[in-house]
C-alpha cells in the first residue's frame, strides 16, 4: 500500500512535468522544474523512510524504469548518431584536409584544458590542506582496495602501442554494439574512412554522386529526427535520475569526508569559470553559453555518463551554439574519452597531492610539472581502458610512485563528486567544439578575404 502511494506521487510529478511541457516551456525551464521536483521527492523519501531502506529501494526500482529507461534510449542512439553524423560530415566536406586540422585542434584543446584542470586541482588541494593521512578504511573500502589491486595489473600491462591498436576498428559491426571501451573512437575512424571512400567514388563516377548524397542525407535526417524524439523525454529522465541520486545518498559518509567534497566542488566550479573565460576570449557571452548548454550539463550531472550525453551534446552544439556537425561530433566523441577535465584532470591531481606528503614527497615545482604532464598523457590513455576517474587515478598515482589505496578510501562519496565531474567533462567538450568552430571560421574568412583581394588585383 505504501509503495503504491509513493508511485502515485511520482506519477503526479511526471504529470506535472508533462503539463509544463504542453505549455511550450523551453527545455532549460523543463529541466530546472524536473531538477527541483526530483530533488524534493528524493529528500522526502530519505526523510520519511529513514529507518525503512527497503521501502526506498522498492520505490527506486520503479523510478528507475523511467530514469534508466531514458539513459538506455540515449545509449541506443549513440553509435548510429556518431556513425551517420561523421559519415555525412566527411561526404559533404569541402576540403578533405580540414578533417585532420579539426581533429588536431579538438584533441589539442581537450588536452590543454585538462592540464589547466590538473593545475587547479593541485592548487585547491594545497589551499584546503587536504591529506590522505587519517582517512578511515571501512569494509567497503577494503573490498574496493582489493578489487583495485586486481585492476591495477591490467592497467599497468597496457602499453601505448596496445592503446593505439585498440582504436582500429577490426570489426565495425561489433563496435557498433559498444562492446569495447574504444568502440566510439573505432566507429569514428570507420565512418571517416567510409566517407572518404564515398567521396572518391562520387568523383570517379558522377552517376553515383547524387544517389550517394541522397542516401546520406536521408539516413542522417532519420537519425536526427530520432534524437529529437528522445530529447523530448529529457525532463522525465532527469526527474527520475535526481530522485534516485538524492534518495540513495548516504548522509553519514558525506559528512565524514565533507572537506574533500567541498574542495572538489570548488575546483570544479573554478574550471567552469575557465571555460567561461575561454569562450569569452573568442567573443562569446559566457552567460548565454552556459544557459544554452544547461540541459546537457544537467543530464550529465544526474546520469554520471559523458558517453550517454553525446546525443544531447551534439544536438545542442549544432542547434544552439551553431557548431558545424563534424566539429560537434568530434568534440563530443573525443571529449567523452579523451581529455576529461573533471575525471582525468582534477580528480587524479587532487589524489596525488593528498598522498604525496604521506610518502615523504615534497610538493615542489618539479613534482607539480611532472604531475601535470602525466595527467595530460593519462587523460588520453583512459580511452584505451575505460573506467573514467578511477582508471585515470590508477595510471597517474603509480606513474608518480604513489599508492592507489586512496581511490578505495574515497569510494563512499565517489557518486556525489562524480556527478559534477561528469558535467565538467561535457562542458569541456562543448567548449572545445565551440572554440574549434571559431578558429576554423576565422581561417575560412581569412582565406576568403585573401581570395577576394587576389581577384581584385587580377581585375586591375
Amino acid at each position: 500500500m505504501v509503495l503504491m502511494i509513493n508511485l502515485a506521487i511520482f506519477s503526479v510529478l511526471l504529470l506535472i512535468t508533462y503539463w509544463q511541457q504542453r505549455q511550450k516551456k523551453t527545455l532549460s525551464r523543463l529541466v530546472l522544474i524536473a531538477l527541483i521536483l526530483g530533488t524534493l521527492f528524493g529528500l522526502t523519501l530519505q526523510f520519511v523512510y529513514a529507518d525503512q531502506k527497503e521501502m526506498i529501494f522498492s520505490t527506486l526500482l520503479w523510478v528507475n524504469v523511467v530514469g534508466i529507461g531514458y539513459v538506455s534510449f540515449l545509449k541506443m542512439i549513440i553509435m548510429p548518431l556518431v556513425f551517420v553524423s561523421m559519415l555525412s560530415a566527411v561526404v559533404k566536406l569541402d576540403k578533405s584536409g580540414e578533417l585532420g586540422k579539426i581533429s588536431f585542434l579538438t584533441i589539442a584543446l581537450l588536452l590543454f584544458t585538462t592540464m589547466i584542470a590538473a593545475l587547479i586541482g593541485i592548487m585547491i588541494t594545497q589551499g584546503f590542506g587536504l591529506t590522505a593521512a587519517g582517512l578511515t578504511e571501512g569494509s567497503r573500502e577494503t573490498a574496493k582496495a582489493f578489487a583495485l589491486s586486481v585492476r591495477m595489473e591490467t592497467v599497468s600491462a597496457l602499453t601505448i602501442p596496445d592503446m593505439i591498436l585498440s582504436f582500429i576498428p577490426q570489426n565495425p559491426f561489433l563496435d557498433l554494439t559498444g562492446v569495447r571501451s574504444t568502440s566510439i573512437i573505432a566507429i569514428v575512424i570507420f565512418a571517416v574512412l567510409l566517407g572518404i571512400s564515398a567521396r572518391k567514388v562520387s568523383l570517379e563516377n558522377e552517376r553515383l554522386a547524387t544517389p550517394i548524397m541522397l542516401f546520406v542525407d536521408a539516413i542522417q535526417s532519420v537519425v536526427m529526427r530520432l534524437v529529437k524524439m528522445i530529447m523530448t523525454l529529457t525532463p522525465y529522465g532527469i526527474l527520475a535520475l535526481l530522485t534516485k541520486v538524492v534518495a540513495s545518498s548516504n548522509g553519514a559518509d558525506i559528512l565524514n569526508l565533507l572537506g574533500f567534497i567541498i574542495a572538489s566542488y570548488v575546483a570544479i566550479i573554478l574550471m567552469f569559470v575557465v571555460h567561461g573565460v575561454l569562450v569569452s576570449i573568442f567573443g562569446i557571452n559566457p552567460v548565454q553559453f552556459f544557459k544554452k548548454i544547461w540541459p546537457v550539463l544537467t543530464f550529465a550531472f544526474s546520469s554520471r555518463s559523458s558517453v550517454a550525453s553525446i546525443p544531447l551534446n551534439v544536438e545542442t552544439q549544432i542547434n544552439q551554439l551553431g557548431v558545424a556537425p563534424m566539429i560537434a561530433n568530434l568534440s563530443a566523441t573525443f571529449g567523452s574519452t579523451i581529455g576529461q577535465n573533471g575525471c582525468a584532470g582534477i580528480y587524479p591531481a587532487m589524489l596525488a597531492v593528498m598522498v604525496a606528503p604521506t610518502m615523504g614527497i615534497a610538493i615542489d615545482i618539479n613534482f607539480i610539472l611532472s604531475l601535470i604532464l602525466i595527467v595530460m598523457v593519462s587523460s588520453f590513455g583512459i580511452a584505451g581502458i575505460g573506467g573514467g576517474a578511477t582508471f585515470a587515478a590508477l595510471i597517474v598515482l603509480p606513474a608518480m610512485g604513489l599508492p592507489v589505496e586512496i581511490v578505495a578510501l574515497l569510494i563512499s562519496i565517489e557518486p556525489l563528486i562524480d556527478m559534477a565531474r561528469t558535467a565538467l567533462n561535457v562542458s569541456g567538450s562543448m567548449t572545445t567544439g565551440l572554440l574549434v568552430q571559431r578558429v576554423i571560421g576565422w581561417e575560412i574568412k581569412k582565406h576568403q578575404s585573401i581570395s577576394e583581394k587576389a581577384k581584385i588585383k587580377c581585375q586591375m
